[in-house]
């Protein structure tokens, strides 16, 4: 397999780090996380401009067909300028339309930069676990809550997993609907994340929604968008801790103790060459689950990606403790950068499943008990 970039991907790679370079350094996001919406406007406009909002869109909705390597190359860049906007959001939710069918009219909004979209898919009682839903649908209303929706508050419409059919757990009789977050019987509770994201929970009585997919038959379709958004926060945590691994670095050659720079002490240089060991294995086990994702069957879709997040997510909890570490006290302190990444790798952790959950998933995959 051929791991590297092609001249396409690296052309976008470079593009979104001059955006991010130019508009999206440390005072302009601060300055997005003040915005009225909890983001920048302007920031959202050049996300749009620069097509990203239409790289995963299929061209016959004026997309650009992009491939989860693609999206990978994206988030990366993304992730090293810890952008806020509803990005990700979007585009998870999106793919869900994909996947779905028969949503042609709203993706090519999507393309467009025209529509934000949020999965509802978390519930208070099931952590980790998707196909633990009690938010019901009966004649094309839901009742029920959903919690901790990324963007939801930010997002025009959502698109939510409800039970129609089987006991609370069971994978059949999961269905996908498609609801306005300013729909009656729609109430949406914004807060902020300690990232400086925003999330939501959401209620729903008696919500007029519309079906997508197959009724009863959604989990196919959820487990496969909930992969997908787990790679792209993988590629995400690769692009932070690229970026805090080399301020921790800067950081070090510049803080002087007993007359020297730390950077000169053995025992911190082992510590900073293991941080950066975490981020290149974590590099490579999202590039192998990013470059087989769209071939893969679902039993090796599900070992590739739970293989990455797992590894991605214990590479991810290590850099960002050893950073904070290495910059002292001033490693907590929202005045600087490094204590944003570490919050944000944070949140990438439990978002679509945190270490635990992707290792107890891995191991349980057909094959893996006859082959250790």
């Amino acid at each position: 397999m051929n791991f590297n970039l092609s001249d396409e991907q690296k052309q976008l790679a470079d593009a979104i780090r001059r955006f991010v370079e130019k508009s999206y350094d440390f005072e302009s996001r601060k300055k997005n996380i003040k915005g009225a919406n909890g983001y920048g406007e302007q920031a959202w406009g050049g996300l749009v401009e620069l097509g990203l909002t239409a790289l995963p869109v299929p061209e016959a909705q004026g997309g650009f067909s992009g491939t989860a390597v693609d999206m990978m190359v994206v988030q990366q860049e993304l992730g090293r300028g810890l952008v806020v906007e509803p990005y990700f959001a979007t585009v998870v939710a999106a793919q869900a339309l994909k996947l779905a069918g028969g949503q042609e009219a709203l993706l090519e909004q999507v393309a467009g930069g025209e529509l934000k979209l949020a999965t509802a898919f978390n519930e208070q009682q099931a952590r980790h676990e998707l196909n633990n839903v009690t938010l019901t649908a009966k004649g094309g209303k839901l009742n029920g809550r959903k919690v901790v929706v990324t963007h939801g508050a930010q997002a025009d419409k959502l698109v939510v997993s409800a039970r129609t059919s089987g006991a609370q757990s069971d994978r059949d009789g999961i269905s996908l609907f498609l609801v306005d977050t300013k729909g009656a019987g729609v109430s949406v509770k914004d807060y902020r994340t300690i990232d400086n994201l925003h999330a939501a929970d959401v209620t729903f009585q008696d919500a007029p929604a519309t079906l997508i997919g197959t009724e009863g038959k959604g989990w196919d379709v959820l487990e496969a968008t909930a992969d997908y958004a787990a790679v792209l926060l993988c590629a995400e945590a690769v692009g932070v801790m690229d970026t805090l691994n080399a301020a921790t670095l800067e950081y070090a050659k510049t803080r002087q103790q007993f007359g020297v720079a730390i950077a000169r002490f053995q025992a911190l240089q082992h510590r900073m060459v293991e941080m950066m060991i975490h981020a290149e294995q974590s590099r490579s086990i999202t590039l192998l689950a990013a470059a087989r994702f769209d071939e893969a069957s679902p039993e090796e879709r599900r070992r590739y990606v739970s293989a990455a997040k797992a590894r991605v997510g214990v590479a991810a909890r290590s850099v960002g403790q050893e950073a904070v570490q290495i910059h002292g006290g001033m490693g907590v302190t929202d005045e600087l950068p490094a204590a944003h990444m570490f919050k944000r790798l944070t949140l990438i952790n439990t978002t679509f499943g945190d270490v635990d959950h992707h290792l107890g998933r891995f191991a349980s995959q057909p094959g893996f008990q006859e082959a250790a």
